[in-house]
C-alpha cells in the first residue's frame, strides 16, 4: 500500500475508532451473491476501499468513497438514507466499520459483504479494472 494510500487508510480506523464503532457487534453481513443480487435489484454498492485498490479490481456497477472519507461525503449517497446500501473492502473490516458508521448516521438498510472483494473473487464474480 503507498504510504499516502495507508496514511489515509489509518486516519479512517482512527476516526472510527473515535466514533466508537471500531468494535460493532451487530452490524448486519451478506454473502457476496447475496450483495450482487442486492445490487441488480437497485441497492447502492458502495466500495470503500482506496482508490488505488479500486482501480485494481471491483464489483460492475458499485461506487467508490474511502472509508477515510465516508463521513464528509454521506451527502452524496443522502438519496439511499432509507435503501439498501451493501459495503465491500477488500476483506470485510473496513465495510464493516462502514455498515456501523452509515447506521450511526440514519442510514436504516446497510449491509456488509462478508469477505469483501477476495470473496468476491473467490466466486467467480464479474470484476472491472480501472476507475469506471
Amino acid at each position: 500500500m503507498k504510504q499516502r494510500t495507508f496514511i489515509r487508510y489509518v486516519l479512517g480506523l482512527v476516526l472510527a475508532a473515535g466514533m466508537g464503532i471500531a468494535h460493532a457487534q451487530d452490524v448486519r453481513s451478506i454473502d457476496v451473491k447475496q450483495a450482487q443480487q442486492m445490487k441488480n435489484q437497485g441497492a447502492l454498492l458502495l466500495d470503500v476501499r482506496e482508490a488505488d485498490e479500486y482501480a485494481s479490481g471491483h464489483a460492475p456497477g458499485s461506487t467508490l468513497i474511502p472509508v477515510g472519507q465516508l463521513g464528509a461525503r454521506l451527502k452524496e449517497i443522502e438519496v439511499f438514507r432509507n435503501k439498501t446500501v451493501v459495503l465491500i473492502c477488500r476483506s470485510g473490516r473496513r465495510s464493516t466499520m462502514a455498515t456501523e458508521m452509515l447506521r450511526k448516521a440514519g442510514f436504516t438498510d446497510a449491509k456488509n459483504v462478508e469477505g469483501g472483494m477476495i470473496a468476491w473473487e473467490k466466486n467467480g464474480l464479474p470484476l472491472l479494472k480501472g476507475m469506471k
